[in-house]
């Protein structure tokens, strides 16, 4: 029994000293610790853009204003949901709102509306 308990704390003992021994490098290697001890610099923030867009349904029209304050260009789409299943949903030409610009984008179904909204690509090639 004496040497069961004196073999259980000599693993014990090494297991400890080999734990100390290899947290200061897996540390260093995964960045947590630089040469100095400084962390990384934080990533750059992205610049803001994109339009601020607002939509309305009234019956079977949707109208939507686009506002870009930014100075990049954003590529605004409107996309029309139908709510009678016969009647064709609808997506609206790739529209550039330069920037200060405000865009109307329209668009209608022959019955009820059951959703409306606009994406946007940060995307400058001309619209076809």
């Amino acid at each position: 029994m004496r040497g069961t308990r004196h073999r259980t704390r000599s693993l014990l003992a090494a297991s400890a000293v080999v734990t100390v021994l290899l947290v200061p490098g897996a540390l260093y290697a995964a960045g947590h610790v630089g040469a100095a001890g400084a962390a990384a610099p934080p990533a750059p923030e992205p610049e803001p853009s994109g339009a601020e867009c607002r939509t309305s349904v009234h019956g079977s029209r949707v109208i939507a204003y686009c506002h870009n304050p930014y100075p990049s260009t954003d590529r605004v789409q409107l996309h029309t949901d139908c709510a009678r299943w016969w009647d064709i949903d609808a997506d609206s030409r790739p529209v550039a709102v330069g920037p200060g610009r405000t865009v109307r984008l329209d668009d209608r179904c022959w019955k009820e509306v059951r959703s409306a909204w606009v994406t946007h690509s940060n995307e400058t090639r001309p619209a076809t």
